[in-house]
Order: structure tokens, then sequence, then C-alpha cells
């Protein structure tokens, strides 16, 4: 048959936007690029063969506006668009611009989005389809008083969620009878502000249960296929952290079973193209519907890994009315391995996963058998506010299990993410614990093994802080060097006996003092506190050094902003604050009744006006920053003198949004 189209517009950003861009490529298809402002210089943008702008940095000016992504296909020529994940990904209405444009929507049609599109609906539809579905309430009548009266009779504990949406927000888990209105409400408004929809469903919440979806695919001949099951049930906030396929909690006759199911489901829509059907797996073997994703997922890597397959080029070819390249049988006959995936994002988990912006200072992915880094951050790139906080997925593969975990977990050892707070060192504890290796686990694993609590108790160790002291070191003997033309064997060098330099380092919330003596420029003795810890360089320059402590030679990772000095040693990676020279810092944060801004963002909500009176820990403001909300307080009651900026206004870090007058006493 011959090709209907050989441009293709990716109507997205990152690296999904690059990996769609490389795969098409690949079969020999020009790209279209499309960007906002924010990444007028991203490397998805220089890749594709042209690049149209359209627009501000905010998605819902830019990557969210149906008229601008088919206008762009227009000017540059292309004939079919990509949607990729996220943005607009599931919107019925964009599928049916596309097709109304005359252009091809790589992805299922219209009327089967809008069917999987409504968790309520889609739910109708998939019990009169004979698929397993979670017992519980989605009907139209949507009063307080009859989800209340529902979730009493589903029986608790019980899921509240939004059926318009997903990616856990407006979902809500209810274990007592009188937090059900409270629950019911807040979902509904999260919902409504989310996806501009307030419907909610009801569902008996299956305690201690796994998430498993299925991956489909189907074309225009009447085909349906799936390629067994990934394992997502280490995830945070309804949000995945970890996936891997196949589940260590799937044998093959309950993967034909569950793979039977998704593709009923998918028949019963039409289904055309990748797809997702997302299950909860009981610790009984039962399993039950939660929803479909009607596009390709952000964990795709996985599958393509484990069943030697490209789903990108699946998705051209059936896009161009061809027909599965592979029949089930063959699929399955091709399942070899094991392969997990980690989401790496700018978020700091010691702050309650906020998310993170600023320049990457530097960065280096891993490589090696079997691993596979799927991203498009650079050394000397912005991570912009505007956008979701997922900045690379590492994925590896191996013969089992065991193998895939292992090659994993040096590959995170391997990366260097330096200029942000990322999860990366999180993602390596996730992994390493024997709960994790000996895949026994659920949904609440991340509640369960990793509580806020121990999170921020994690400090940097007294080694740590003398290698950042050590890099400082360096950092400035370089700079000398390099200004004044100094021979490598003068620093160092002492005209009497050698004197120590103090040195007052800040990680978070926690200031040490340290001495550091130098004795050749290689050989370090600092005193921290009580105890003396020695330092020989073996080896140093721009990137870091080596180094041999007690007998045992390391590496140390460095880059260094302003006075901030990034570190990667022993397994964590730390951020001080050189404050050796700085004056005295002022009252801790909001104790003079400034509320700032915490991250980059838009203000969702302001709650007070001038003359207000507040209490101690009330929120004031809710900022969201990377798709998430944050509830803003201060930590002194008082009055409002004055309010700042108003709901819909996109903030830098530390703006002052709100001035509050404390109460004396």
């Amino acid at each position: 048959m011959s090709k209907r189209f050989n441009k293709v517009l990716i109507a997205n950003r990152g690296e999904i936007a690059l990996r769609v861009i490389r795969g098409a490529k690949k079969l020999g298809y020009k790209t279209v690029a499309v960007y906002a402002d924010a990444d007028a210089q991203s490397l998805h943008v220089r890749e594709a063969d042209e690049a149209v702008h359209i627009g501000p940095s905010p998605a819902k000016d830019s990557y969210l506006v149906i008229e601008k992504i088919i206008a762009a296909a227009k000017t540059s020529g292309a004939q079919a668009i990509h949607p990729g994940y996220g943005f607009l990904s599931e919107r019925e209405a964009f599928a049916q611009a596309v097709q109304d444009a005359g252009l091809i929507f790589i992805g299922p049609d219209p009327a089967s989005i809008e069917a999987m599109g409504n968790k309520s609906a889609s739910k109708i539809r998939m019990i009169a389809a004979g698929v397993p579905c979670v017992p519980g309430y989605q009907g139209d009548d949507q009063t307080d008083e009859t989800l209340v009266a529902e979730a009493k009779k589903a029986g608790l504990p019980v899921m509240v969620k939004a059926a318009a949406g997903g990616g856990g927000r407006g979902m809500r888990l209810v274990f007592e009878e009188t937090e059900l209105l409270a629950a019911v409400q807040s979902a509904r408004s999260e919902a409504s502000n989310a996806f501009g929809s307030g419907q909610l469903l009801i569902e008996k919440a299956v305690m201690d249960a796994r998430h498993v979806e299925i991956q489909v695919f189907g074309d225009r001949h009447g085909n349906v296929v799936h390629f067994g099951e990934r394992d997502c049930s280490v995830q945070r906030r309804n949000q995945k952290v970890v996936e891997e396929a196949p589940s260590p909690a799937v044998d093959d006759a309950l993967r034909l079973k569950m793979g039977a199911a998704a593709v009923a489901a998918a028949k019963a829509v039409n289904y055309v193209g990748a797809g997702t059907v997302e299950f909860m797996l009981a610790r009984d073997g039962q399993f039950y519907f939660l929803e479909m994703n009607t596009r390709l997922q952000v964990e795709h890597p996985v599958t393509e890994l484990v069943y030697g397959v490209d789903l990108v080029e699946w998705q051209l070819r059936v896009a161009q009315g061809e027909a599965l390249p592979l029949a089930q049988a063959e699929i399955l006959d091709n399942r070899y391995g094991h392969a997990i995936e980690v989401r790496l994002c700018a978020e700091d988990p010691q702050a309650n996963y906020l998310p993170q912006t600023g320049p990457i200072l530097r960065w280096v992915a891993p490589t090696g058998d079997g691993v596979r880094v799927d991203t498009y951050i650079e050394s000397g790139a912005s991570i912009s506010p505007f956008y979701d906080s997922m900045q690379a997925k590492l994925i590896a593969w191996g013969e089992d299990r065991e193998t895939a975990r292992q090659r994993l977990l040096k590959a995170l050892d391997d990366t260097s993410l330096l200029g942000v707070v990322s999860n990366k060192d999180y993602l390596h504890a996730i992994l390493s614990t024997t709960a994790f290796a000996g895949g026994d686990f659920s949904t609440g694993f991340i509640g369960q093994y990793f509580p806020q609590e121990a999170i921020n108790a994690a400090k940097p160790s007294a080694r740590q802080i003398v290698l950042a002291a050590v890099a400082l070191y360096l950092d400035d003997a370089r700079r000398l060097r390099a200004e004044h033309g100094l021979d490598a064997e003068m620093i160092g060098w002492h005209s009497s006996h050698e004197t120590g330099v103090d040195f007052k380092l800040k990680c978070r919330d926690t200031e040490t003092e340290l001495e550091l003596l130098a004795h050749d420029g290689h050989r370090f003795t600092a005193t921290i506190g009580s105890e003396t810890v020695v330092i020989e360089v073996t080896r140093h320059d721009a990137q870091g050094f080596s180094y041999i402590a007690d007998g045992l030679q390391g590496t140390a990772r460095a880059a260094r902003h302003g006075d901030v000095l990034w570190l990667e040693a022993k397994g964590r990676t730390w951020a001080f604050t050189d404050r050796t020279l700085a004056p005295v810092e002022g009252p801790t944060a909001g104790s003079d009744g400034r509320l700032l801004a915490h991250s980059d963002g838009k203000l969702v909500a302001v709650h007070v006006r001038p003359g207000d009176r507040v209490e101690k820990g009330q929120t004031l403001a809710v900022l969201e920053a990377m798709k998430m909300e944050f509830q803003l307080a201060l930590p002194v009651g008082g009055v409002v003198e004055s309010v700042n900026v108003e709901a819909g206004t996109q903030v830098r870090n530390k703006t002052v949004l709100v001035v509050v007058k404390p109460l004396a006493g």
C-alpha cells in the first residue's frame, strides 16, 4: 500500500517528542516539532527537520491550543499528527479537529477516545463487555448526598475518583464515614479545576492490590492484540514512580486472562493504535478494570525491551492503514527477559516532592549493556516551571529481573544531574529495598517503606561535608591558577607552617563549621566537630575528583553555581551553600509575615483579603507548579496588610504574595 503521509508533526515536547521524532526519522519520515517560548532551544526542536513556534510558555497558551497545532501542521505541510502523551493526546476534540482538517491522527478515533475518556461511562461499557470491574457507583446523580450514600453502600474503604481525568487528581481514599462528605467535596473541586468537570464515581477500595496494566494494539483490519503486562505498583499520590515488565505477580495463565480482558475492552470501543488497559490486581488473583489510556504510555519502553518491538513504528504503520506486523502468538513467543523503568524527576523528596526549576549545570546519562535513557535534557539547559517535573526515563533490561534491577542501580549510580534537586537518590533507595528486590509489594509500597519522616531524616555524613569543602578548595585553586597563571605545584604551598582554612557550609537547614588543612594541594586533613577526616586527592578536574579515604578510593562529582556547590559522592547528591563569608541569616522564612512563593508557578487561588484576620498555618494561597498544587501558609497569625497577586497570575520563586502583620505576643 502506498504511503498516505511522509511528514509527521509531533504535538508535544520534552522526551516523548524527541522519542517520536527519532522513531519517525528512523523510518524515513520528515518530522516537524512545535515549541513554546520556554522550549525555543530545546533538543526536540533542534532534532526535528522543521519547527513551528506556537506561543507563550504556559501550556494553555501553546501546547493545549488545538487551533495552533492544526495551523502548524498546515504551515509545515505535515499530513499527520502524533500527540505523544499528556497535553492533547486524550482529547477527542483534538483527534476530531485533526481529522476534520484532512490530516491523519496517529492514535485512536475520536469516538474511541470519548468512550474511554470518562471513567463512569467507560466502566458501564466495560461491565457490558464482560470486563471485570470494581463494585461501586458511576451514575448520573452527582449530589453530595447520593455519592456519600453510595459510598456507604459499597462499604468502606472506598475510592472517590474524578470521572473525567487521571494522574491522581480528584482522587481520595476514604476509610471513615465522617470523612466522606469532605472527600467528595474536595475531590469535586480539584477535578473541576484540573479537568473542567466535577463528575465523580465511587469504587470499593481493593486494599493491598497491585497496579497492573496491559498494552494493547489495534489496526483498521479488525485485529487487536496485547503485549502482556506492566507492573506500576510503586507509585506516590497515584503517580507512577517505577514500572516493570513482566509483573512479578503474574504467571502465564493470569497473563492470558488479563490480556483477553484487555483485548475485549479495546474491541468494545473499536480501538485502533496503541492503548493501555489498567487493572487492579488483588492478592487472590482477581483483577478489576480501572481505566483505559487511549495513547502511548510513559512506560512503553519496558514493553519494547521485553517484546523486541518499536511501538512508535507500529503506530506509524497502523496510521498508514497497514495491518499489525505480528499476530498474538508471535508476540507472546517473542517475550524475553525483564525490564524496569524509573522516572527521573526534578523534585525534592525532602520537601514533600516540591518541583524544582533552574539551570542544569551538568547532565551525564548512563550507558552500558541493557541500559536505555529517554530524555531531552542536556548540560546548560534550564528546567522551566511550566511543564511536568519528569526529565528523563532510565530503563534497564536483563535476562531476568535481578539482572535488570542491578543494571538499573548501576545506571543510577552513573547518572549525574547537578544544578537542580532531583529524585535520583530516592529512586536508588527504592530499587535497593529488600521488598522491591523480592517483588512482593503493592500500591502501598512507598507509604510503607518511605514515610515522609524517614525521607526527611537523611543528612550528609561528615565525610560528604568534608568532600564538599575539598571540592570548593580545588575549584578556588583552579580559578586562581587560571586567573594568575600559577604553576600547579604552587597550590597548597606555604612559606612557613601549614595553616588551616575555615569553612562554614549549609546543607538544607543545617550549618556546619570545619577546618580544612591542605598539606600540598592534594592531601587534606579536616576537623569537623570532634571528628578528623583525611582525604587524599589522586585526580581532579572541572568535573570532580578521585580520592582515597580510609584506604578506599572513591569519586566525587561536583559543579558550582555562585555560592552553591553541588556534590555527588557516596551514593548521595547534596547541595551545599558556602556561608563562610556570608552575613548572619535572618529569622525563619515567613516569621516576618511575608508569604513568599516557594517555587515558580501559577497562583490557583488567593483565599484572603486585606483586613482579614488569619491563624498560624492557615492556607492563604494555592500555588500550582509542574501540575501539582501546594497550600501556602505562614508560621504566624495576624491581620492581612496587603495582597500583591490574584488568582491566575504566573509568579517567580520568592515573589511576595501576601503580607500579614503578626499579632503581638
